[in-house]
């Protein structure tokens, strides 16, 4: 067995191609990796005779942890072999986005568990469009959105989405709850007999997956809207 000391040893290739950082990162994403392998990510490239891993700790080793590194100006990582200047600029890139997220608090997704809350928050979405889109909001338990997804985009007269797509994405983001979106370009938001046909068998098929379809709200514009509200819910109309 070669020892990590010599000249003729890499650690990257010793590693089982399974076990190496970005196939690791690919099958159980980053929270899987150690401080060593993630630091490998970004520095890339190690140098003859010394591979990214064994350059990566030696640079979590130098600073005491990886959040020593946040710290470090350029000169202190060119002081190991294999950072020069640009990839030392990079990392010191990184350590401040860091810095700042770090220092920052996390935006709240926004609760949507009224309609007038999703009209409010699709309203940049659907400005100006000519087409009917369908989109479904997946939201956590809480009701906050996880995800917008736009399912499908139609012609100008039809949007055509099946149960499936929906909730397809609904299971792909782990929802608890979704809510639909389409948009009328007419700008009536009335429900035509094809928009309630699709809203029953969203209704059906929620029920069978155990995700719970919190309404379905066509968008349109207010000077159109006979209601003067500019969308439509058939959780308000008693459907859902």
């Amino acid at each position: 067995m070669p020892l990590e000391s010599s000249s003729n040893y890499n650690r990257l290739q010793e590693t089982a191609n399974h076990e190496r950082p970005q196939e690791r990162l690919v099958q159980l994403g980053p929270s899987a990796l150690a401080d060593t392998e993630l630091l490998a990510m970004l520095v890339r490239n190690g140098t003859q005779g010394q591979d990214v891993m064994t350059l990566a700790s030696k640079l979590i080793r130098a600073s005491g942890s990886l959040a020593g590194l946040v710290a470090w100006k350029e000169g202190d990582f060119r002081r190991h072999k294999g950072i020069g200047r640009v990839k030392a600029l990079q990392l010191m890139a990184t350590m401040e986005i860091a810095r700042r997220v770090m220092g920052q608090p996390m935006a709240l997704e926004p609760m949507l568990d009224q309609a007038d809350g999703v009209a409010a928050y699709m309203a940049p979405f659907v400005a100006g469009l000519e087409v009917e889109k369908f989109w479904v909001l997946c939201l956590n338990r809480k009701g906050r959105l996880i995800r917008r997804v736009e399912v499908t985009s139609g012609t100008a007269s039809s949007t055509l989405v099946h149960p499936r797509e929906v909730f397809r994405e609904a299971i792909r983001e782990a929802a608890s709850s979704i809510i639909c979106v389409h948009n009328h370009p007419s700008g009536d938001p009335g429900p035509s007999s094809q928009d309630i046909r699709i809203t029953r068998s969203l209704r059906e098929a929620a029920s069978a997956v155990e995700i719970s379809l919190i309404d379905h709200v066509i968008l349109g514009r207010p000077e159109i809207d006979p209601q003067h509200l500019g969308y439509y819910s058939f959780r308000a109309a008693g459907v859902l």
